[in-house]
């Protein structure tokens, strides 16, 4: 008889935020990891079903090698933490070989770690040619907004694709509350159309790049478990560089113009919804 599926389930809502309420109680399973042998692993934006699978623009990362190991790692250890009485434990191995040019962060909220953070403003502070983001939902904090407007102040290429409309509302119209600054300040924003783009990507200088399942919103960066994958290779960046480069193709530029003609009812709704900024 083969062995059953085990299946850990890990619920949005838990007996954990009532007893010990905080970050580290609150945190939610948004990761998105295949692992298969050890030998061959996937990460990023795509959930599994009908949806994602044909009506949504998604990116996902296909790893092979030393690097496996990261993704193998972020999994043991989540399934370890909170396997309870019923399951196995898993074993937890060292890496056999260390690739320094692919490194996984990992956002843990019990353990009160978020360092995907950490490694989009390390990248940015560090850009001095070009930077692409994709982002499926785009709600960016003070630091990271700070930091591409002084990339695009030195000069740097900012790019932002992101969902002309996504599938929530409320998220999509506090988003707009940064298109002024982020407008004035030289960044180009552009509008993903017809479809729903839910990829989690950014590439800078042509030679790092990150694919994970990390938006770059409140949630992501400091509230859910997530696994962003952080890869130093000029190959898998001229890559990235092709993807952004197509999926433009798809997208319409926000000018200056169109955004300052908005109505004046857009305006107001954009002044309402801004502190809900924090909480998504």
């Amino acid at each position: 008889m083969p062995e059953p599926i085990k299946v850990l389930r890990f619920p949005i809502f838990r007996l954990a935020m009532i007893t010990r309420p905080g970050v580290r109680s609150l945190g939610r399973d948004h990761r998105k990891v295949l692992v298969v042998d050890s030998k061959v692993g996937f990460i990023g934006g795509y959930n599994i079903g009908r949806l994602y699978a044909d009506q949504w623009r998604d990116t996902h990362l296909r790893v092979r090698g030393p690097s496996v190991w990261e993704l193998d790692n972020a999994f043991v250890d989540f399934w370890n933490e909170y396997r309870g009485r019923h399951l196995p434990a898993l074993p937890d191995q060292g890496a056999a070989q260390w690739d320094a040019r692919t490194e996984a962060a990992r956002n843990a909220p019990s353990r009160m770690l978020f360092p995907v953070r950490g490694m989009y403003l390390k990248a940015i502070d560090r850009a001095s040619r070009r930077i692409y983001i994709t982002q499926g939902y785009f709600i960016p904090d003070e630091e990271i907004l700070s930091a591409l407007l002084a990339a695009a102040r030195r000069g740097v290429d900012v790019r932002l694709i992101m969902p002309e409309y996504s599938n929530h509302v409320v998220a999509d119209w506090v988003a707009r509350g940064f298109f002024d600054r982020l407008l004035d300040g030289g960044v180009k924003i552009w509008l993903y159309r017809d479809a729903m783009v839910h990829a989690k990507t950014a590439t800078v200088d042509g030679r790092w790049s990150t694919v994970g399942t990390a938006n770059i919103d409140r949630l992501s960066l400091i509230g859910n478990y997530e696994v962003n994958l952080e890869l130093y290779s000029d190959e898998q960046a001229a890559e990235m560089e092709r993807i952004f480069e197509m999926d433009l193709g798809n997208c319409r530029e926000l000018t200056h113009d169109e955004w300052s003609a908005r109505s004046r009812f857009r305006r107001v709704v954009e002044r309402v919804l801004a502190p809900l900024q924090p909480l998504l």
